[in-house]
């Protein structure tokens, strides 16, 4: 049995990690903006001055802004039928605090989504993907200060009015749940502490983080509200990013740190959204931090009334968890101990793919509310070769994922929307500000300084998964299956 017959195979892209044109169109400087090149081994690094002699790779991006003509024609011509990207909010409103929105910025994105439809192509729109305008950092230490709600509420009004008929299916934040993190509350958050610390691993003040990260949740409340007023049409989802843990041993310490990690970093955020109140752990957590958060007579009310429509996430990869230290694994940000059972990739990241269908039955039990898959994919060194990109490890880590949401569908019963896979061509990575960290369908000629021509190549990927969506996902379940006959 092939998927759904509505499923939304497609591929994903972020305003940041892609677009360039930093300073044209009207837009104003983003928080990313302002994030440096790192590596594999070195941080990227937050810097305030942008006329320093230093590479910022979101600034140049893979030049979407002026070719995305040619880039959504290669994705129609793979047969997506959903492309996730996003909105840069600095492009619609400069500064966040302006008076009026950047026309210039409302138009480029007509013309991005007439042609997606004209592709038959679906756009699923996040309106907040680590974009926050810089402005709102140094004026209003971000989402810190109350009034960014209002603002907020704006910008997405500001989008649910233009776009209507063109987008009907939106996301709020992107992995908001990393404002549980350190590592998060920066690109997530937009707080001035954070920016003044070092990027990765500053610390800041824990009252202010969990302040910013409930106005966040106030702002998305506020968000689906207006989406549903505006268009009865509109589906507005969350979008979280999946840390999955196992305990490394059934010692019962394991097993206890692993639901408490799970519980903080999955279900505060999720169960906040979905179900339209804080749990008991996160409040219990937060009295034992001494956090208390300043809250307004109707903010209860408001994210009650503003529960989303679906629950999209990120998933990548999994690891493990013990009471005690030992040999560490990341996986999105989210360091755990390596799983002696799985297959490491080149950034250690383990490959789990049952570990995606834990995962989506975990979701689906909890929450019951439809499931979308909004980031999944492998980061690689591809190589451009006589004009090829053979990237068969890519097609082997996509194949295992898709059986495992197939089987998640239909034995678990599961209700899964789609599928956007991460990403739908080369861009530089978020974590990283690689271009050699490459997930795309389609190669781009861009190197880690940001030389090369830009020419856009699909890879061997492009074309195994446009059968996948021609198939409705059988092609590769008939080459798992013909594996497995042949080892038996």
């Amino acid at each position: 049995m092939p998927f759904p017959t509505d499923f939304l195979w497609g591929a994903a892209l972020a305003a940041n990690q892609c677009e360039g044109a930093w300073n044209e169109g009207g837009k104003g400087p983003s928080v990313a903006d302002h994030l440096t090149a790192g590596s594999r081994t070195q941080p990227r690094r937050f810097v305030e001055d942008l006329d320093l002699d230093d590479y910022f790779p979101s600034h140049t991006g893979v030049d979407f802004y002026h070719r995305f003509e040619e880039d959504i024609a290669l994705f129609g011509q793979i047969g997506l039928k959903c492309l996730r990207l996003s909105i840069a909010w600095s492009r619609i409103f400069p500064n966040g605090d302006d008076a009026q929105p950047n026309e210039e910025g409302l138009a480029f994105y007509d013309r991005v989504f007439t042609l997606c439809r004209e592709n038959n192509i679906t756009p699923l729109v996040t309106l907040s993907h680590f974009e926050m305008p810089y402005h709102l950092v140094t004026a209003y230490n971000g989402f810190a200060d109350r009034r960014v709600i209002d603002l907020f509420v704006r910008y997405a009004e500001t989008c649910f009015t233009r776009y209507r008929g063109l987008v009907t299916h939106w996301l709020t934040f992107n992995e908001i749940n990393f404002g549980t993190l350190s590592a998060g509350r920066l690109i997530g958050l937009g707080l001035r502490s954070a920016a003044q610390a070092d990027y990765f691993f500053g610390t800041g003040d824990e009252t202010e983080q969990y302040q910013a990260l409930h106005h966040v949740f106030l702002a998305s409340a506020k968000a689906v509200i207006a989406g549903h007023r505006i268009d009865s049409a509109n589906q507005i989802g969350c979008m979280i990013a999946n840390g999955l843990s196992y305990p490394l041993t059934p010692q019962p310490e394991d097993v206890l740190a692993t639901q408490q990690r799970t519980d903080w970093f999955n279900h505060f955020c999720g169960d906040v959204h979905v179900r339209g109140a804080y749990p008991s752990f996160a409040k219990a957590k937060l009295a034992k931090m001494g956090v208390t958060l300043d809250l307004a007579s109707e903010d209860e009310a408001t994210l009650l009334a503003g529960k989303v429509d679906f629950y999209s996430f990120s998933y990548y990869s999994s690891s493990c968890l013990a009471a005690e230290a030992g040999e560490t694994s990341e996986a999105n940000l989210l360091a755990g101990q390596k799983n002696p059972y799985l297959e490491t990739s080149a950034w250690g990241w383990q490959i789990d793919p049952i570990g995606l269908r834990v995962t989506l039955n975990r979701l689906y039990q909890r929450y019951q509310v439809p499931l979308l898959v909004v980031e999944n994919g492998l980061g690689a060194v591809d190589e451009l070769k006589n004009g090829v990109v053979d990237d068969l490890y890519r097609i082997d880590y996509l194949r295992v994922h898709i059986k495992a949401m197939h089987d998640a569908i239909v034995e678990d019963g599961v209700d899964l929307m789609g599928y956007t896979m991460w990403t739908a061509l080369d861009l530089i990575s978020a974590g990283t500000g690689e271009m050699a960290k490459r997930y795309g369908l389609i190669y781009v000629d861009r190197d880690d300084s940001g030389h090369g021509s830009l020419a856009r190549t699909p890879k061997a990927s492009a074309a195994w998964y446009s059968d996948v969506i021609a198939t409705n996902g059988a092609s590769a379940l008939a080459e798992l299956a013909h594996q497995k006959a042949a080892v038996d």
